[in-house]
């Protein structure tokens, strides 16, 4: 097996105790660990792979709870950099009565932000690893530079990189400044994920195909997930196409799913040896039978570190479903 990098933001999520409307009428909230990208490598390491995460924190209660947190997941945190100049970033979540989320962030700037190419100089790469990044810490900021410098030197390396845009609209000032971006990394990515409703934003189109089309013919990425949300997931893949629908579940809370979905993909990708575009359709309705049953274990309950499955646990579901 290889070795899996996530590359952005740890952050804590405040999630609240009872569903409301609004952050306004929240009068409790729970402490949760997380941010996309250390959502993703605690997801992988708690299936078994050999995860590790790059990101920067602030040198605060906050910053060494999630530290603490996702090293205690057995990510390896060699590479997660602390530092006084800014606090570790807050995000607030709003949950409607169905899971849907809606997120408020304090980050002006906050650590993750913070994180510079000296911070990562000694981090080398090999062709049998995998690389997730999302656009959250592309701001134009340190850590946007930061993200590229190791990108560049991971497609040098021939490690396979996924790019999951995971776009959060409220972090932009101008969010053509952000399509911008997702445009322009789209460029070091080997597999490229999109959400349904994330389409029409990033390709200008308002089909599944035809966003398909224009990643792999305009952006030139030949591998597109595109999740589905309750319907499941779809993978186009050179000339082949696999789908695999979702699991029926009571839904709680959707924050981390998609998150669980990209480590759980990436760890069957790696456990399978091989790159993307050498597995079957079957291999690739298998994997994504696979994400979507971790994603679907992660909405059955609040949090997302914490309800990210285990390999036991999945094993455990895809037993009592047969």
């Amino acid at each position: 097996m290889g070795r899996l990098f996530s590359i952005g933001e740890a952050l804590i999520d405040f999630i609240p105790l009872e569903p409301k409307p609004t952050l306004a009428e929240v009068e409790a909230f729970a402490k949760r660990p997380g941010g996309a990208p250390a959502n993703v490598a605690v997801a992988a390491a708690k299936l078994g792979s050999s995860a590790n995460f790059v990101g920067m924190v602030g040198d605060d209660p906050f910053g060494h709870f999630l530290i603490d947190t996702i090293s205690g997941y057995g990510v390896n945190v060699d590479f997660m950099r602390t530092t006084k100049e800014a606090k570790t970033a807050l995000a607030f979540v709003t949950l409607g009565e169905n899971g849907a989320r809606d997120f408020s962030f304090y980050r002006s700037p906050s650590a993750d932000l913070l994180l510079k190419k000296e911070d990562v100089a000694d981090l080398e790469f090999r062709n049998t690893d995998l690389l997730n990044f999302g656009t959250v810490d592309l701001v134009d900021y340190p850590v946007r530079y930061a993200t590229e410098y190791l990108l560049k030197k991971a497609k040098k390396a021939g490690a396979a990189i996924l790019f999951d845009p995971n776009i959060r609209k409220d972090l932009w000032n101008d969010l053509d400044a952000c399509k911008q971006v997702i445009l322009e990394f789209a460029k070091y990515a080997e597999i490229f994920k999109m959400a349904d409703d994330e389409i029409g934003f990033i390709t200008g189109k308002t089909s599944v195909e035809e966003g398909v089309a224009y990643a792999q013919n305009e952006l030139h990425v030949p591998n597109v997930i595109v999740t589905l949300g309750s319907k499941g997931s779809e993978i186009f893949c050179d000339k082949k196409k696999a789908f695999a629908p979702s699991v029926k579940i009571k839904v709680v809370d959707t924050t981390g799913a998609g998150d669980s979905f990209v480590g759980a993909f990436m760890n069957r990708l790696d456990v399978s040896g091989k790159r993307i575009n050498e597995l079957s359709e079957d291999e690739l309705t298998e994997i994504l039978s696979f994400a979507n049953l971790a994603a679907a274990m992660v909405c059955e309950q609040k949090g997302a570190m914490n309800a990210a499955p285990t390999m036991r646990q999945i094993m455990a579901r895809k037993g009592g479903n047969n």
